[in-house]
């Protein structure tokens, strides 16, 4: 029996899972069919340029002969394969996800193993990753979703991300109208993709005293005491948090959130907070360096300008964008890009390793947050940490409680 080594294979880092993945159900073998599975991977959190190599054991425990194997290996973005395999066909699919296909040309009998090995790189982009790794029962190349002969491992490989918040001075009249921008942004060295709430990459925004916001971006909520706590692009509020849909910061990339301030007649301090932090405003641990977490957003006045006091003045004004917005999704089944919101504007760096920053406010792709062999297809669309119910965001990730950072 001759077997044709498979493709350098499989992940280093984590995504963020908003909630379990279902699995394929496997079919109990029948007469004479086939039914492979293979063996679980090992965690492991390497270093950036570290290689992953471990091998899976393919047991046919069907009862029927497999005359040869496609094996399938899918890794995200922070990973590489170290070299090309003889056998293997090499493409990179959708969200920059690179793929192996190896032929295994062997026969395997019922109750007979083939061991094949799964090898990575760790880039110097690699943080949260994720490895699919497989067949099918048969065989032949696997379809959507896991069984116990298509499986995912998520990894967190030993590296950080510097969320960065940027943001604006400008200037304005008493009575006027005046955008602001805050700005998101990730320095690396390592790209984010989460979506398991309290590490969901978040802009926080202070609204300036003696302003208030009008026109509000789509990607953002106002913020409670801890969380979100309205619809997206509600007006009106002191305090937002905004966020990429699909919990995506590429190393290098912007996102821009543009608010529309009304200053008061009576405006005096102008001067507000913008955090970059998590959407529960709970530090994430991979930003070690807070010394560029916060920056100020201010509307100045002229120097002459002395403030009148207007009992019209009130704590709410305007009206948003609307309660849509881009509230983060459940764990779903696809696998394709977004579109750049409106209301967020994005600029992209590149990723170390080949990959490109999107130049969308968010990017989609599966979610791996958690050590495991079940979660969400690379391809498919980020699972929702929250959804818009009956007018409100609801969040069906619990929170940790967990400390806020200052």
């Amino acid at each position: 029996m001759h077997l044709r080594p498979p493709a350098a294979v499989l992940a280093a880092a984590v995504i963020a899972v908003a909630g379990p993945v279902v699995a394929a159900p496997l079919a109990h073998a029948e007469d004479g069919a086939p039914e492979l599975v293979v063996s679980a991977l090992p965690s492991a959190a390497p270093k950036p340029g570290e290689v992953y190599d471990k091998s899976v054991t393919l047991t046919n425990q069907g009862t029927a002969a497999v005359d040869g194997v496609t094996f399938q290996v899918r890794l995200t973005r922070g990973l590489d394969f170290p070299e090309p395999v003889k056998g293997c066909t090499y493409s990179t699919v959708k969200d920059q996800v690179r793929q192996a296909v190896c032929e295994l040309d062997t026969v395997v009998e019922p109750g007979a193993s083939v061991t094949t090995p799964v090898r990575f790189k760790a880039l110097d982009s690699a943080l949260m990753e994720a490895v699919e790794y497989g067949t099918s029962v048969s065989g032949e190349a696997p379809g959507e979703g896991y069984d116990d002969s298509y499986r995912r491992l998520t990894l967190t490989a030993d590296n950080t991300a510097d969320l960065v918040a940027v943001g604006e001075d400008t200037e304005a009249l008493a009575g006027e109208e005046q955008s602001v921008t805050a700005t998101l942004r990730n320095d690396g060295p390592g790209w984010v993709q989460n979506q398991e709430s309290d590490d969901l990459p978040g802009l926080l925004v202070q609204i300036p005293p003696g302003t208030v916001a009008v026109k509000v971006p789509k990607d953002c909520a106002p913020f409670g005491i801890d969380g979100p706590s309205g619809p997206q692009g509600t007006a009106g509020k002191p305090k937002y948090v905004c966020w990429p849909k699909d919990g995506t910061l590429d190393v290098g990339q912007s996102l821009a959130y543009t608010f529309t301030l009304k200053v008061k007649e009576s405006a005096q301090d102008t001067k507000g907070e913008v955090k970059a932090s998590s959407v529960y405003d709970i530090a994430p641990k991979y930003d070690t360096n807070r010394a560029n977490n916060t920056a100020v957003i201010s509307i100045d006045l002229p120097s002459d300008y002395e403030p009148e006091p207007s009992p019209s003045d009130g704590a709410n004004g305007g009206s948003g964008d609307g309660g849509n917005g881009n509230a983060p999704e459940g764990q779903a089944a696809g696998g394709t890009g977004a579109t750049a919101s409106p209301s967020a504007t994005a600029s992209t760096g590149s990723t170390t390793g080949g990959s490109t920053g999107t130049t969308t406010g968010s990017t989609t792709g599966g979610n791996l947050a958690t050590t495991g062999s079940d979660g969400t297809p690379l391809l498919a669309g980020a699972a929702a940490a929250a959804a818009v119910i009956g007018g409100g965001l609801v969040f069906a990730v619990r929170r940790r409680n967990t400390a806020k950072s200052a």
